[in-house]
């Protein structure tokens, strides 16, 4: 078992970046992918206007394409932040004003997934005091996600890229994970597995993969060193995902990859046709 009986879905704010947002889906669609996730995609508004949203929900739909993965507002990704929801102040309160809107965005099209990235540590604010809030917006997140019928994912990011961000290792992201479902009941709060961020935590995999898989909402993937396409760096990712089906994972994997210096249509080559 490999990459010949998995499922991919392509992550269209990292690849295809080369073309409008709103041209993404269909290139996807022509690239031969059915299922397309995003990070949120107004770096600047939490709140952004129904006509922006609406053109992005008929681009994907027109494209023929699902939408099967939604970042909540994080701030400026890419870019210097990591996350909005544990940041005390405005970025909080932009979180909670996105996390309606990002949910009935998913929500029409059917989005099973939202993801919630933690946020950096913020000198001068005593890290308890990060995570109180964390919490309090997670289970807000997890209770809009719920009512859409989605699962919230809580990611481990990688020390070496994001040093401020609390989340580095997949027992931290899952122990959050366990706090959310404590708090809120509903256990749809659940691990974004990236294989990319742990590989260069120096994790493990084999044993996270067989730890934490029935605790796993998603799995996202890019080589490493790099953050390319499978087969550009070391990590065994054919084998890792092997494992990962043998496991019981039977989800979609997210290609969140760097295409290189080549447009991403090109960049799929190591996909077997």
């Amino acid at each position: 078992m490999g990459f010949e009986d998995q499922r991919f879905s392509v992550n269209l704010s990292i690849l295809f970046t080369e073309l409008p947002l709103l041209e993404r889906p269909a290139a996807a669609a022509a690239a031969g992918f059915t299922a397309v996730e995003l990070w949120w995609p107004w770096v600047d508004s939490p709140t952004p206007e129904r006509t922006g949203l609406d053109a992005l929900r008929k681009a994907i739909e027109a494209a023929g394409v699902r939408l099967t993965g939604l970042n909540f507002y994080a701030g400026q990704l890419p870019g210097p932040d990591r996350g909005a929801l544990s940041l005390p102040g405005r970025e909080s309160e932009r979180f909670r004003a996105n996390v309606d809107v990002a949910a009935e965005f998913a929500g029409s099209l059917g989005c099973g997934a939202l993801n919630a990235l933690y946020g950096n540590r913020v000198d001068g604010v005593d890290p308890a005091e990060q995570d109180a809030l964390a919490l309090e917006n997670l289970v807000r997140a997890a209770r809009a996600a719920d009512r859409i019928g989605a699962v919230l994912l809580v990611e481990a990011l990688n020390r070496p890229e994001s040093p401020r961000y609390p989340l580095v290792s997949a027992d931290a992201a899952v122990g959050v994970v366990d706090r959310v479902n404590e708090a809120t009941g509903l256990g749809n709060a659940k691990f974004l597995m990236d294989l990319y961020h742990l590989s260069m935590n120096g994790e493990d995999l084999p044993s996270v993969i067989e730890r934490y898989t029935p605790r796993t909402g998603h799995v996202q993937i890019a080589d490493t060193p790099g953050r390319g396409a499978p087969g550009t760096g070391s990590l065994p990712l054919a084998d890792l995902l092997g494992l990962l089906r043998k496991a019981g994972y039977d989800g979609l994997i997210g290609l969140e990859y760097k295409p290189g210096d080549r447009p991403s249509a090109e960049s799929f080559d190591w996909l077997p046709r």
